[in-house]
This record gives C-alpha cells, structure tokens and sequence, in this order.
C-alpha cells in the first residue's frame, strides 16, 4: 500500500507544479526561457508591450513621483515611441502579413490590466507599482526579443529584434538602480 501512497502524492506534485507554471505565466505572453518564439506571436505582443510601456510612462510623467522615476518615464516615452516606429519599418520590410494599425495597437489583456492598475494609483503606491511592472514588462521583453533574435522566421524582424535588445538591457539595468533608490 505504501507504494501506491508515494507514487499517488508524486503525481499529485507533479499535477500541481504543472498547473502553476500554467498559471504563473500569461497566455498572451510567450514563457520566459522559451526556446522558439512565431512571428505571429512576436508582431501581436511587441506593439502592446510598447504601447503599455509609452503609455504607462505618459502616466508617471503626469504623476507626483520622485525625480529619478520621471526622468526614466520620458526616457521610456521616446525609447519606445522610436521602438515603435523601427517595428513599423521593420514590418514593412518583413515576409509577414501582418500589421500596425493607424490608431495604434490594442493593448492584450495583460498589459490592459496593468495600465489600468496603474491609473488607480497616486504617489508613492503609484511609484512603487509602476516599477514593479516595468520590472517585470522588461523582463519579458527581454526574453521575447533575445528568443526571437536567436530563434526568429522573419529576417527583417529578427534584425529588428537584435537591434533593439541593447535598449532593453540599459532600461533593465535603470530599472535595477529604480529599484535599488525606492527599496
């Protein structure tokens, strides 16, 4: 009997750990560590990403916040606008179908409901939030650019992908210096 006790608490481990890494990571958003990222996946998530950071930074200029986290937020306004446009660029030189629409993206549900976190808040609980979810936008941006850099069907995207990684690395590493300044 007690062989039949340990295999069905192994299993009912495996069960659970296989349902919070299903959960702990958005649909919308490609996994962190993936090894392969599809075009169709890279052009739907990098304009909301964009536009989620332009958008949520627009908001921390417009706020009462510390000098340093307005200073990044312009920083975030005009990397990403210009982010923006090279994938527009990039897009049209791309194989691939698909495209930015005049108004701009829609954002997916997961940086929709992130941005609308953000406008509840003021102040400091405003500051704190926005650099936990800048934190966290960079992260996955990161890992869908460097994937998509590596591992990327469209040659035009892909370019686009390698290019823009750089950027993303410093606002990680201003982001770190965020964290470390409002800890």
């Amino acid at each position: 009997m007690r062989p039949h006790l340990a295999t069905a608490a192994l299993a009912l481990l495996a069960a659970t750990s296989a349902a919070f890494a299903q959960s702990a990571a958005p649909a919308d958003l490609p996994a962190v560590g993936e090894t392969k990222i599809d075009t169709e996946t890279f052009t739907k998530t990098v304009p909301s990403a964009n536009r989620f950071e332009i958008e949520s930074s627009k908001l921390a200029e417009q706020k009462n916040v510390a000098a340093d986290v307005k200073d990044f937020a312009s920083l975030m306004v005009r990397d990403h606008t210009k982010a923006g446009e090279d994938f527009k660029a990039a897009l049209e030189q791309s194989q691939t179908t698909a495209s930015v629409t005049p108004s701009g993206p829609a954002l997916l549900p997961k940086d929709q409901a992130m941005l609308d976190q953000l406008k509840t808040l003021d102040g400091d609980e405003f500051q704190a939030k926005y650099i936990v979810l800048q934190t966290e936008a960079h992260k996955q941006a990161l890992a869908l650019f460097s994937t998509y850099a590596r591992s990327g069907e469209d040659p035009a995207l892909k370019e686009f992908a390698k290019k823009t990684l750089p950027t993303l690395r410093m606002h990680e590493e201003r982001i770190k210096d965020l964290v470390a300044a409002h800890s």
